[in-house]
């Protein structure tokens, strides 16, 4: 059963009203689609207007389509690797190889998992220093084969427990941003839900970074903000304002270089339509780099971080 957020009950009402009065006048084309042209005006300017909290929402949505979902629908012969090589496997990120569009790559995904048995096995999407040690172990190997790398990211933050701390979250998180700035090959990210924190960068110190439209990309989460600055989780929405984390808000800024579009009430209700604009906008991008080499890849890596809201 589909999961309705509270302002998508409000279009779900007005859709139902529609086809109540769709019935009325069903022997009267002009009729009809004068309805269904009225109906879909209202969508598109309530879609319009929303607030950077509702996209939080659907940047969290539960059917919203997962890394794996992408992984095995825009992507061939995916081959995943397990293991950091230090001390475990984590599995909140999914790390291997496959083809894209015939191009042999290196795929880094963070999963949240699907239903709580899921959620539980990926620890709710939050990597542990494990899978950050396995993410970097992966990457390398990329680079030695000379395979570009696309990372997907969709993380609340890393895993903040006692035993993530012992075995060395900071000094993981911060390995991965210096060896990701120095990489000899294309290095493209994709934020296809939430980008949480320290949690999210540590897989997207890219050339290239693009955001699904309604996906969230922010220092913290509103929740954290509010709790730090307000001691009120009641002004999650002013902190939701104030941190500037939709797509359009960063793209503004340069911090994001693409904004991939989803369909019109978000990418849980059209999945191919969303695979199909994130093989377009992937693509597009991929070309530009393969074109360039090692040291023009560092290069125009760092000058994108040198150039974030200069324009």
């Amino acid at each position: 059963m589909a999961v309705l957020l509270e302002f998508e009950k409000k279009v779900e009402r007005l859709r139902r009203k529609i086809e109540e009065l769709k019935e009325k006048g069903k022997h009267n084309p002009n009729v009809i689609k004068e309805i269904e042209e009225k109906f879909r005006r209202k969508i598109e300017e309530f879609y319009s207007h929303l607030t950077p909290w509702d996209r939080v929402l659907l940047a969290r949505h539960p059917d919203r389509p997962h890394a794996i979902d992408f992984i095995n629908n825009t992507f061939t012969d995916f081959i995943e690797l397990h293991g950091d090589r230090h001390c475990g496997n984590g599995k909140a990120i999914i790390a291997g190889f496959a083809y894209f569009k015939g191009t042999p790559v290196c795929i880094i995904g963070q999963e949240k998992g699907r239903d709580t048995k899921g959620k539980i096995e990926r620890n709710f999407g939050m990597p542990t220093p494990e899978d950050y040690r396995k993410a970097l172990r992966v990457m390398k190997l990329a680079e030695k084969f000379g395979k570009p790398i696309i990372t997907l990211v969709d993380t609340p933050g890393a895993f903040p427990g006692i035993e993530a701390e012992e075995h060395g979250q900071s000094e993981a998180i911060a390995k991965n941003l210096l060896e990701m700035a120095k990489l000899n090959v294309p290095v493209i990210s994709i934020v296809i839900g939430e980008g949480g924190s320290g949690g999210a960068l540590a897989i997207s110190v890219a050339n290239r970074l693009l955001m699904l439209e309604n996906a969230i990309y922010s220092v913290i989460s509103p929740e954290g903000c509010a709790a730090i600055l307000w001691q009120s989780q009641d002004k999650i929405k002013e902190a939701a304002d104030a941190l500037k984390l939709t797509s359009s808000q960063l793209k503004e800024m340069n911090i994001i270089d693409d904004i991939i579009p989803e369909p019109l009430e978000g990418a849980h209700k059209d999945y191919n339509f969303t695979f199909l604009k994130f093989t377009e906008y992937v693509e597009k991008h991929l070309n530009e780099l393969l074109n360039m080499k090692p040291e023009e890849l560092k290069e125009d890596r760092y000058m994108k971080f040198r150039k974030i809201d200069t324009l």
